[in-house]
C-alpha cells in the first residue's frame, strides 16, 4: 500500500471508521507522515464542512506525528490547523520544535533592539 490509500471522493464519501483504520494501516505501513498529514488536513476540512463526528479524528495518530517524529515541511505549513489537538503547554513546545529558527531570529531581534535602546539613551544622555 506504498500509494496513496484514498481518492478524493472516498475521502469525503467514506465513514469515519473505514477511513481510520485505512489511514493507520498507510501510516504504519509507509511512515509517511507528510502524506498522513495531508490526508488528515483533509479530514479536518471534511469537519469544517459540517462532518462533526470528524472532530477530532485520529487524535492519538496526530499528537505522535507532531510529538514524537522529525518535523518536516509539511508538518510546520499546517501545524495551526491541528492546534485543537494538543493542550496549551504542548502547543509551547511544538511551536519552539516546528519554528526553532525563526524563534532564535525574533528573540535576537528583541535583544538587539533593546541593548540600541539603552545604548541610544546612555549616548541621548551624555550628550545633554
Amino acid at each position: 500500500m506504498s500509494e496513496q490509500p484514498f481518492t478524493h471522493q472516498q475521502l469525503f464519501n467514506l465513514k469515519l471508521e473505514t477511513i481510520e483504520q485505512r489511514l493507520m494501516e498507510y501510516y504504519q505501513e509507509t511512515q509517511n507522515g507528510t502524506m498522513t498529514i495531508k490526508l488528515l488536513l483533509a479530514l479536518r476540512v471534511r469537519y469544517q464542512l459540517g462532518a462533526k463526528e470528524f472532530a477530532l479524528v485520529l487524535q492519538d495518530l496526530v499528537r505522535y506525528l507532531f510529538m514524537n517524529t522529525k518535523a518536516t515541511k509539511t508538518m510546520k505549513q499546517f501545524f495551526w490547523y491541528f492546534v485543537d489537538y494538543f493542550e496549551t503547554s504542548e502547543l509551547r513546545i511544538l511551536s519552539l520544535k516546528l519554528n526553532p529558527v525563526r524563534k532564535f531570529i525574533e528573540k535576537t531581534k528583541s535583544l538587539i533592539k533593546s541593548a540600541a535602546k539603552i545604548f541610544q539613551n546612555d549616548t541621548d544622555t551624555e550628550a545633554t
